[in-house]
């Protein structure tokens, strides 16, 4: 009799090396799409057949063996219903034990991964030693939660990377203190180097919540000798006392409206507005850059983009303008615009091209 040929089944399932490789994978792709179905049963449901082919892109009858397995092997009790919300599959919870059902085991979609490889890395990203006894059990965590997603891998961490620039140390007992106080509410007595006048203050103030900004952490408080809000760079801390007395509580409304009426890290009512063009070479920049939460902004005919921003003080604008030159103008107000040419001129100075004697 001639030789039978193998199962063409057996041949698909494994890789050319002989591994089971593409049936894992297959495996694992079913999986995250079993997270996806219930996510969307319990945040839309019910749902018809045609949304859950077009939300998962597989065919009509692919959902049906996904929704059968679900039933059968994890026992989902997900069932066809027609209600005033319409018609669809629902996960009826009051029918599983324990009163809502849950895949078995932690398993993660791609998105999620992602959104866990952030936090890994800006974790990682905050200075050495600062946080380390604190952190390194979370960063454990995290990573051994990784290897259970749907396409965990052992260089998973190498295919996300953040990259930090220039932040400022801050001595680590400080930062504990300052969070301590944040979360329990508490008083602190500090000693803080005044940068402007180059002298050391002593304040008490009532923290109201700390604020990581371009690489450096800020500290949002209520000052008690200046009876207003303040803002303190950690990094400007010499001493730092947590006092028993609990800290005065300003309301979240109050704190959005001082904070992010000015910009940047320059808070209070915003006195000024500017307008500000930028080359429609810079434009494709800029324009999908948000600067601050009340802006507005055109493109002209000619492709230049005109912003404008309300401000209080502008310090932290002007910086912002300087790294765009040549291809920003301040359009208003003038006193912006004669900011701006000033330094623009004591920078043209100090920067002559140096020349043979």
């Amino acid at each position: 009799m001639p030789k039978r040929d193998a199962k063409p089944t057996s041949k698909r399932s494994q890789s050319p090396s002989g591994s089971m490789e593409p049936k894992r994978r297959a495996a694992k792709i079913s999986i995250e799409r079993f997270g996806k179905i219930i996510h969307l049963l319990r945040k839309r449901g019910p749902i018809p057949m045609a949304t859950l082919k077009n939300e998962l892109e597989i065919s009509e009858a692919s959902v049906k063996r996904d929704i059968e397995f679900l039933k059968n092997r994890f026992g989902c009790p997900i069932e066809w219903s027609a209600t005033e919300r319409g018609r669809g599959y629902v996960i009826r919870d009051d029918l599983a034990e324990g009163g809502r059902f849950e895949l078995p085991g932690i398993w993660f979609s791609s998105a999620e991964i992602l959104a866990l490889l952030t936090m890994l890395h800006l974790l990682e990203g905050i200075q050495p030693g600062l946080l380390d006894d604190d952190v390194a059990p979370l960063r454990d965590r995290l990573r051994a939660m990784l290897t259970q997603g749907a396409v965990a891998s052992p260089h998973i961490e190498e295919r996300v990377k953040l990259i930090h620039f220039a932040p400022r140390a801050i001595e680590p007992e400080h930062f504990r203190r300052v969070a301590g106080a944040v979360l329990e509410g508490k008083r602190v007595a500090l000693t803080y180097w005044n940068r402007d006048k180059q002298e050391l203050t002593e304040r008490v103030v009532s923290p109201q919540q700390m604020v990581h900004y371009r690489e450096n952490w800020l500290l949002d408080a209520w000052c008690h000798q200046r009876n207003a809000l303040r803002t303190f760079a950690l990094e400007a801390i010499r001493e730092i006392t947590v006092l028993p007395t609990a800290a005065e509580r300003v309301s979240r409304k109050d704190l959005r409206v001082h904070f992010e009426s000015g910009y940047g890290i320059f808070a209070g009512p915003a006195k000024h507005r500017a307008r500000i063009k930028f080359t429609a070479k810079r434009a494709q920049w800029v324009a999908s850059e948000r600067w601050h939460p009340d802006q507005t902004s055109v493109t002209t005919s000619d492709g230049d983009y005109i912003l404008e921003i309300p401000y209080s003080n502008d310090q932290e604008l002007l910086m912002d303008l300087l790294r765009h030159c040549p291809e920003v103008e301040v359009l208003d107000p003038p006193e912006l615009r004669e900011h701006l040419h000033a330094a623009l001129c004591v920078a043209a100075e100090k920067n002559r091209p140096l020349t043979d004697h």
